[in-house]
């Protein structure tokens, strides 16, 4: 009963654990892996983790037999026998450990190798029918740049199911990390340096990505999507895209519109026209996420247009309802939201 008792007490704490492992995004998690690259580091995770568990269940076997074992009795003050120098053990427990070492390490170095083919040359590149993407990480959020294509756009980074994606990352200000649990493993994005990688998507979806490297007050708030698309739906999107800016097509977004050439242009580009201190606004109708975090709707992204620094902190984008950047009105917000959110491309777009 005091065995119960003293394991009773830990159960609240077990509780809380239990109750905070259900709020996890079974959605966003490295078990959960889609793809040749992420299926591969989901394998050794669970490889690694096997051994380790077979491990620690070997030593409490041996453990617990020899605290039972070689307990102290009433009467008997001998000493049991001393296996310290015993040939047998002694290439026992150094032998085992080499081999449980060698089973990880050969798919590790195996994976390295296959994982390591980031940087094809431009005729491999055609070969493969593959992707080449530059990824730039900005506090707090990342731009997204198709070399081959001409096209830019920021948080929902676009790609062709089937198709191998190389990945040029790098970062304008302070240490990032890209990671897409459910499609690849994390990789630093440095200023200064170019970091390469790959991966693939299967199947059509929206996949969740987050930025894993400690990077200032908003880094929990530098989310974003890899929207993958089957290959037609992607040559229909590329082909929108380069169009550039929609017209408006109501007189609210037309006002939007005036807005947004006076306020904006200097720090957001739709397209190919305007500045770039700023997320590249194209098709911004059909994104997931306001800035990454908000539920996408016209509410919102008034508010956040009004008072981003209220949503995340240490921005470059001001207020504009406080007086610090240029002034603008709840209306005036709204004409900019509806022209904002009449950008789209018209694709059919999976569901989260």
């Amino acid at each position: 009963m005091k065995l119960i008792s003293r394991f009773g007490r830990f159960a609240p704490l077990v509780l809380a654990f239990l109750l905070i492992l259900s709020g996890c995004n079974t959605n966003s998690s490295a078990l959960n892996p889609v793809g040749k690259n992420a299926k591969m580091q989901a394998d050794l995770m669970l490889l690694s983790l096997g051994i380790m568990l077979l491990v620690i269940l070997a030593v409490m076997v041996i453990f617990f037999y020899v605290i039972i074992r070689f307990r102290k009795r009433k009467d008997d003050d001998s000493i049991p026998e001393q296996v310290e120098g015993n040939t047998k053990l002694e290439i026992i427990w150094t032998v085992i450990p080499i081999i449980l070492i060698i089973i990880i390490a050969i798919p590790t170095v195996y994976q390295v190798f296959v994982l390591a083919d980031d940087r094809p040359s431009a005729s491999e590149i055609d070969k493969e029918n593959a992707i080449r993407i530059k990824v730039t990480a900005h506090q707090y959020w990342w731009q997204f740049e198709y070399p081959d294509l001409g096209i830019q756009t920021a948080t929902d980074l676009y790609v062709p199911t089937g198709k191998k994606v190389y990945v040029e990352l790098t970062s304008k200000d302070v240490i990032h990390s890209f990671w897409v649990p459910t499609l690849f493993g994390k990789q630093d994005a440095n200023p200064g340096l170019v970091n390469r990688m790959w991966f693939e998507v299967p199947k059509e979806g929206v996949y969740l990505g987050q930025c894993a490297e400690l990077c200032g007050a908003s880094h929990a708030l530098m989310d974003f999507s890899v929207v993958a698309l089957s290959p037609d739906k992607f040559e229909a999107w590329k082909k929108e895209m380069k169009k550039g800016a929609d017209e408006p097509k109501t007189a609210e977004a037309k006002q939007g519109r005036k807005i947004f050439k006076q306020q904006c242009l200097r720090c957001h580009a739709i397209g190919k026209n305007g500045g770039n201190v700023g997320p590249n606004l194209a098709a911004y109708g059909e994104r997931t996420m306001i800035s990454g975090i908000l539920e996408y709707n016209k509410k919102n992204l008034k508010n956040w247009i009004l008072n981003a620094p209220k949503y995340k902190a240490d921005i470059l984008m001001p207020s504009f309802s406080d007086g610090s950047g240029a002034k603008l009105t709840e209306q005036q917000a709204d004409a900019l939201a509806e022209y904002l959110m009449q950008q789209k491309t018209g694709i059919e777009l999976p569901q989260q």
